[in-house]
C-alpha cells in the first residue's frame, strides 16, 4: 500500500471513529422519520415520494416505525399534499392491486409549512417529529431522522443550518441524523467547495449523502461484479486490449420549459460532470481492497486524480436549433445542449486509451450506454475488420441489457462473416424480477447507512477539478457551441472527433432488443 492510500484510509478511519464517538453506534431499528424538504416540488412528487411508496409497498419501510413528513413553503394541509402526490405513486395498470398499500402509505404522511430559513417553521417540524417518536415509544439511541433535500442547492446552507439547530436528534433519544442532497453540487470547483464547507461545518461526512441517481441504476451497480467476479474480463480490461471506451447519454427531447434553468448549467454540468464521470470511475477503477464503501470510493478518487487536463481540440460542443427560441434563454446563449469530450487517464492500466463522454438533448434516440471497443485482431485472415470490432456494450436505459458484439460465420455454404452478439437482455432473462428504480435503492442505502453509492467530498472536488477549466473557457466564449438539428446525432464534428480518437463505427449491424 502506498503512503498516499494509507493516509486516505487513516483519515477515513479517524473521521468515522470521531463520528461514532459523538453519535454512538448507528441504529437500524426504531422510530424512522423521513423528512422531504421541497415536498410540493416536481422532484419530490415525481421521484422521492414514488420511491418511498415503492419501498413501503415492498416491505422495506415498516409502518410500525416510519413516518414521513413533507416540508415546504406552500400553505396546504396534510390531505392536500396527499392528493397532490397520489397520482404519481401508482399508474392505472396497478392501481387496484396497490390501493390498500397506497391508502396506508398516504396516512403516514404529515405536512408542515414554513420558510427554509425560519426558526419557527423548523421548530414546528421538530415538534411533529418528536410527537411521532414519542407515539412509537422510541427507546434511547433508536431515533432515526433522514432529511431529503429536494431543493435547489442555493438553499442547502440555510436549510442545513436550521436542521442542525432545531431538528437533530435530542440527547435523551440519541440515534442518527442524515442529510441527502441532490445534484448539482455547485457550478464549478470554487462554488462546490464553498457549498461543501458550509454543509461540512454543520454535519460530519458520514452524515452527508450526495445523491447521484445514476449510481443506483441496476446496470451501473453491476459494474463491480462484472469486472471483478468474472475471470475472462480480468486480463482484457486494460490498454493492451481496449481501443477506446464510450459512455453515452442521449435524450430525444429538448429542455421543454426548463430552458432558463438549464441555461445556467448546460449539458456538461447537468450530465457529464456527475452521471457519466461516475460511470467512468466504475469502468476504470482498480480492484478495491474490499466492498466497504470507503475502499470503493478511495479507488474512484484515484481514477479522477489521474485524469489529465482536457484539451480544447478534444471537445465538441453543440446547441440544438430552436433552443434559443425559449423566451427564458438569452438570444446570445453559448450554453451547450450537446457535448463530446475525451478524457485521458494517466496510469499504467489506461495510458493511451481515450474515454469518450458524450451527452446531448434533442437527439435521434433516447438511451444511455457504456461501449467498450476492443482492438483489432492481429493478422486478420478473414479480412473482416471492416465489419466492425468486438465491443462489449452495457445498455443502462432503456431496455437494460449487456451484449458482446462479435464476428461469426454467416450460416450457409460459403465462408462469410457477419457481426452478431451474445446477449443478456434483462426483460427476457429476468421476467419475474422487478428492477428497482434508482431512487428506491439509494434511499434504502441511506437508511442502512451505506455510502458506497454516494459521492464523497474529495471525490466531488476531484471531479470539479477536471471540468472547471473547460467550463470557464466555455463561459468566456473561447469554446463555441455548434448548431445541430433536432432529432439528429448532433454536430458532424463530434463524429469526426470520435474517428480521430480511434473509434471505428460498425456498419450493417444494429442491436435489436429481444421481445418477450
Amino acid at each position: 500500500m502506498g503512503s498516499g492510500q494509507w493516509h486516505v484510509e487513516k483519515r477515513s478511519t479517524l473521521r468515522n471513529e470521531s463520528f461514532l464517538k459523538e453519535y454512538g453506534p448507528v441504529s437500524e431499528t426504531g422510530s424512522l422519520s423521513i423528512v422531504v424538504l421541497g415536498a410540493s416540488g416536481d422532484l419530490a412528487k415525481k421521484k422521492t415520494f414514488p420511491a418511498l411508496f415503492n419501498l413501503f409497498h415492498q416491505g422495506f419501510l415498516n409502518p410500525e416505525e416510519v413516518h414521513i413528513f413533507g416540508y415546504a413553503r406552500s400553505r396546504i394541509s396534510d390531505q392536500e399534499l396527499r392528493d397532490k402526490i397520489r397520482g404519481y405513486l401508482v399508474d392505472e395498470k396497478n392501481a387496484s392491486e396497490k390501493s390498500e398499500a397506497l391508502s396506508k402509505f398516504l396516512q403516514l404522511i404529515k405536512y408542515v409549512s414554513g420558510p427554509y430559513d425560519s426558526e419557527d417553521g423548523f421548530k414546528r417540524l421538530d415538534k411533529a417529529i418528536s410527537e411521532h417518536e414519542i407515539s412509537k415509544k422510541t427507546s434511547e439511541g433508536s431515533s432515526r431522522r433522514l432529511f431529503y433535500l429536494a431543493l435547489p442547492p442555493s438553499v442547502y446552507p440555510p436549510v442545513c443550518k436550521m436542521i442542525k439547530a432545531w431538528c437533530t436528534n435530542k440527547s435523551d433519544l440519541g440515534g442518527w441524523t442524515r442529510i441527502v442532497v441532490e445534484k448539482p453540487f455547485g457550478k464549478d470547483l470554487e462554488s462546490a467547495e464553498q457549498l461543501s464547507s458550509q454543509i461540512g461545518s454543520l454535519f460530519d461526512e458520514p452524515q452527508i449523502y450526495r445523491i447521484d441517481h445514476y449510481l443506483g441504476k441496476e446496470l451501473v451497480q453491476n459494474m463491480l461484479v462484472l469486472r471483478f467476479a468474472n475471470r475472462f474480463f480480468l486480463p482484457l480490461w486494460n490498454r493492451d486490449n481496449i481501443a477506446n471506451v464510450q459512455i453515452v447519454f442521449r435524450e430525444d427531447f429538448g429542455t421543454e420549459g426548463r430552458g432558463g434553468y438549464f441555461d445556467e448549467y448546460g449539458i456538461i454540468r447537468d450530465i457529464i460532470q456527475n452521471h457519466l464521470l461516475q460511470v467512468l470511475c466504475l469502468v476504470a477503477m482498480e480492484k478495491p481492497v474490499s466492498l466497504k464503501p470507503e475502499h470503493i470510493r478511495d479507488e474512484k478518487v484515484k481514477v479522477l486524480q489521474s485524469v489529465i487536463p482536457i484539451k480544447d481540440e478534444e471537445v465538441v460542443l453543440g446547441q440544438y436549433e430552436g433552443y434559443r427560441d425559449d423566451p427564458t434563454v438569452p438570444n446570445d446563449s453559448n450554453t451547450p445542449t450537446f457535448a463530446t469530450t475525451i478524457l485521458r487517464i494517466d496510469n499504467e492500466r489506461w495510458e493511451g486509451v481515450p474515454f469518450i463522454l458524450k451527452a446531448g438533448k434533442a437527439m435521434s434516440s433516447k438511451k444511455a450506454d457504456i461501449r467498450i471497443q476492443f482492438k483489432d485482431v492481429p493478422g486478420d485472415i478473414f479480412k473482416c475488420q471492416k465489419q466492425g470490432r468486438n465491443e462489449f456494450v452495457i445498455r443502462l436505459q432503456p431496455s437494460e441489457a449487456m451484449y458482446m458484439k462479435l464476428t461469426v460465420k454467416q450460416p450457409g455454404l460459403e465462408m462469410q462473416t457477419v457481426q452478431s452478439e451474445l446477449d443478456l437482455s434483462y426483460k427476457q432473462r429476468y421476467q419475474d424480477v422487478s428492477i428497482p428504480e434508482a431512487y428506491e435503492r439509494l434511499i434504502l442505502d441511506t437508511i442502512k447507512g451505506d455510502q458506497q453509492h454516494f459521492v464523497r467530498r474529495d471525490e466531488l472536488k476531484a471531479a470539479w477539478e477536471i471540468f472547471t477549466p473547460l467550463l470557464h473557457r466555455i463561459g468566456r466564449g473561447e469554446v463555441k457551441s455548434i448548431p445541430y438539428k433536432q432529432g439528429s446525432r448532433g454536430p458532424a464534428e463530434a463524429d469526426q472527433l470520435l474517428e480521430k480518437a480511434g473509434y471505428l463505427q460498425t456498419h450493417g449491424y444494429i442491436w435489436i432488443p429481444p421481445t418477450l
